[in-house]
């Protein structure tokens, strides 16, 4: 058995064990635990409650369930309920508890249902939702507006052998109670029903039948069609970049590399690229910022990568709430690693001698504005008293993290960066007085390079960013992971090919300043990013209030600055790749 065949095996072993973990038997007639979840606006996403924030039926006292880091990081609080439910026995009507309100908790109940509040439960790690009321609106003259709660919930809930499949909960089998003419105090008696079915649909599925029967709607139809035209799209832009630039190359070495006789013939005044060969190599200033720059945008796509290969094998299910979350902060820190190396190893070969102060400023170029960010939105989550302000424990957990991990893991990849580093070796000598630059048009200038540069990438991932901002802001449960990953390949092969055509468009202009506007012209994809954010939030989404409003502006934000870091990475060390490589196959006099 060959080493390539063992460790698909074991990846495949890896796999199964970590696909069943969450099996839970059970025996006839035993408890089954339901969790009280949340509760929060429909068309308000991440501004959730906890549900015993509601008058409801509560145990006298709660008894809270230990989550995982990235459960406490999406916002639930799950606690034990008063439901009584035992594996394969049906109850009909069963009483939960009766509540007396008062009139702030009727009130309190009127603003939710009218604000289309939701509830979330889970039961054995499959969540299950509902309306906590109803409204009814309608007529002209006159206007009806009539609020009802569900008092009765019944579940219905799937099993095949000793195992739970699935779990849904209804709320229109028994008539609601009317909410707008009563007055305090005023009685309800909640009530519930189980109701046990036989399912063939094995335990391994059960993942599937979650997400295909959603509580929330789907618009994932289109997916492949959409993709594919892009797909098209953009190889054939690939296409074209690539074709161009290598006849465009090819006639240039034909015009450069001439022999000493053939060149006297030539005209004297020579234009181009070849004529800022002497300063083509000379070094950006800022070099601190810059390298900073290079080493944060190599761990995001270290981080990016690794996030898609997981899903890509299946490690991110609905059974695991907020799985993505503690990969991707657990990968945050161990990824710093290659922030210090690459921005500390750059630094060194760019002639940069206090390296100690690029490890701080790489370790704080993505940390401090994050941090800042957080610090907002969270203080504005506690002020709302939502399940996405963090607790202290939690918040303690992240700042050791970052120090006791993630930034010494920085300083050993700078130390190891600095100690590897060697010279830079340019193909071409560099003066010690810089040549002067030529005005260029406008369609040359470095925001037009901006624009096209930023757009082009964009436009690889158009298509995509509907379905990730509808998983990320909305309602949807992303599942192709593997369209994903190819979307994030094409991304990655547009940017490095756009970037060195904008390149040789600015060295053919006699420009020689490419070391920075690499970095910008494709990191505005960025801004065209936060743009289609702007046009999701106003004109595709439902979402309000100030709490909603500064969480999605915010983790935007930070989204498209990371968009930034990593774009920006991938243009620079593509376009000096081809900067070595046509001045390496250029003959000098």
């Amino acid at each position: 058995m060959t080493t390539t065949n063992m460790a698909v095996r074991f990846l495949v072993v890896v796999l199964a064990v970590i696909s069943t973990a969450n099996a839970v038997k059970y025996k006839q007639g035993e408890k089954v635990v339901l969790y009280v979840n949340k509760v929060g606006p429909y068309f308000n996403p991440h501004e959730t409650y906890h549900y015993y924030q509601l008058p409801v039926c509560r145990p006298k006292k709660i008894e809270h369930k230990s989550l995982t880091l990235g459960e406490v990081l999406d916002g639930d609080r799950m606690a034990v309920s008063l439901y009584e439910i035992n594996f394969k026995q049906d109850a009909d009507k069963k009483e939960l508890c009766k509540v007396t309100f008062k009139e702030n908790d009727l009130q309190l109940l009127r603003d939710a249902i009218e604000d289309l509040y939701y509830f979330e439960f889970v039961i054995d790690e499959i969540p299950v939702r509902g309306f906590i009321g109803h409204l009814e609106e309608g007529g002209f003259l006159p206007h009806n507006h009539k609020i009802f709660l569900w008092a009765h919930l019944s579940f219905h809930i799937e099993y095949n052998g000793d195992q739970i499949i699935f779990a849904n909960v209804s709320t229109k089998e028994q008539a609601p109670v009317g909410l707008d003419s009563v007055s305090a105090p005023f009685e309800v008696s909640f009530t519930y029903s189980v109701k046990w079915t036989k399912t063939s649909t094995p335990f391994e599925e059960r993942g599937k039948r979650v997400r295909d029967t959603s509580f929330f709607p789907k618009y994932l139809e289109i997916h492949w069609l959409s993709i594919i035209n892009s797909m098209v799209l953009v190889f054939l832009l690939i296409g074209f970049v690539v074709i161009i630039l290598t006849r465009v190359l090819k006639s240039d070495f034909a015009r450069y590399n001439v022999d000493d006789d053939e060149a006297e013939a030539l005209d004297s005044d020579e234009n181009g690229w070849k004529i800022i060969h002497t300063d083509v190599f000379r070094f950006p200033p800022h070099k601190n910022l810059f390298c900073a720059i290079l080493g944060v945008g190599s761990q995001f796509l270290a981080l990016a990568t690794g996030i898609m290969v997981m899903a890509v094998l299946g490690m991110f299910n609905v059974h695991r709430h907020g799985a993505i979350n503690s990969a991707g902060i657990v990968l945050y820190a161990f990824t710093s690693c290659i922030a210090g190396y690459v921005a500390t190893n750059t630094y060194r070969k760019l002639g940069g001698e206090n390296w100690v102060w690029n490890i701080n400023l790489t370790s704080c170029l993505f940390a401090m504005p994050f941090f800042l960010i957080w610090a907002v939105i969270n203080s504005v989550a506690w002020g709302y008293g939502t399940t996405q302000a963090l607790p202290w424990t939690t918040v303690v957990l992240l700042m050791c993290l970052w120090m006791f991990v993630g930034y010494p893991l920085t300083v050993i990849g700078g130390i190891f960066g600095k100690n590897w580093a060697h010279g830079f070796d340019a193909p071409c000598r560099t003066k010690n007085i810089a040549r002067e630059i030529p005005s260029v048009p406008w369609y040359r200038s470095a925001f037009a390079h901006c624009v096209v540069g930023g757009f082009l990438p964009f436009s690889a991932i158009s298509v995509e960013m509907y379905y990730i901002f509808a998983t990320l802001w909305g309602r949807e449960q992303y599942a192709l992971y593997g369209i994903l990953f190819i979307v994030y390949g094409i991304l990655i092969g547009v940017t490095a090919c756009i970037s060195v055509a904008l390149t040789y468009f600015q060295l053919s202009a006699e420009d020689y300043r490419w070391w920075w506007r690499s970095i910008f012209s494709a990191g505005s994809t960025g801004l065209f990013v936060f743009l289609y954010a702007l046009f999701y939030y106003f004109k595709r989404s439902n979402m309000s209030g100030a709490l909603q409003t500064i969480e999605f502006f915010g983790y935007t934000f930070l989204t498209c600055y990371v968009f930034f870091l990593m774009l920006g990475t991938v243009s620079f060390f593509a376009s000096l790749h081809f900067v070595r490589y046509i001045y390496v196959n250029l003959k000098m006099d």
